[in-house]
């Protein structure tokens, strides 16, 4: 199977993730999208980061009514912080049957070159690009391994969400009834 990877925080995953992660696994060749969840990005230090178990739980019940949606927590077991090289070699070494592709957004492309061994990444792995607001990509526009994809441009922020909720505000529509209705019970990001 040819499978995408969509890396990020998901603190909380919100709709903009819900439909690029829906919009990669129906609109391109992908067979599946595996939402992976990171403990710890290297670029971010989020005080407000919710433990990594809880944001994995909310995932997963976001995602649950779509088969072609998964949720990974391969980087739980892994050093931190965590770099996609290395989680790519992971998961490339356990399903050596699948091609995993990369997911990313332009703002992501535009910082690519910062990224530990981001040669080596283009080297063994596609990456499929989306779209993002006020982003201008210069490097790798024809480059064979980067392939630009069609996806709604949205523009939702997970530190706006969390700033809602911590003024008791609505969150409605951002996020999936399930999730808003996970983070009230639970009390996450007050």
């Amino acid at each position: 199977m040819k499978i995408g990877l969509f890396f990020g925080s998901f603190n909380p995953i919100h709709m903009g993730h819900l439909i690029i992660g829906n919009t990669m696994a129906y609109n391109t060749d992908l067979d599946e999208v595996w939402y992976v969840v990171s403990p710890q990005n290297p670029f971010k230090k989020n005080k407000s980061l919710l433990h990594e178990f809880d944001r994995y739980e909310i995932v997963k019940r976001a995602i649950a009514d779509n088969f072609k949606l998964k949720v990974s927590d391969v980087e739980f077991t892994m050093p931190k912080p965590s770099y996609t090289i290395d989680t790519l070699t992971v998961l490339s070494e356990k399903y050596p049957q699948h091609e995993f592709v990369l997911i990313m957004g332009e703002d992501n492309l535009v910082q690519f070159k910062k990224w530990k061994n981001y040669d080596k990444i283009l080297e063994y792995y596609q990456l499929y690009v989306y779209p993002r607001p006020n982003t201008e990509v210069h490097d790798f526009k024809d480059h064979p391994k980067v392939k630009f994809e069609e996806a709604p441009l949205l523009d939702i922020s997970a530190t706006y969400i969390r700033k809602a909720i911590r003024e008791r505000k609505s969150i409605r529509y951002m996020v999936k009834e399930e999730v808003e209705k996970l983070i009230e019970l639970k009390g996450y990001y007050l």
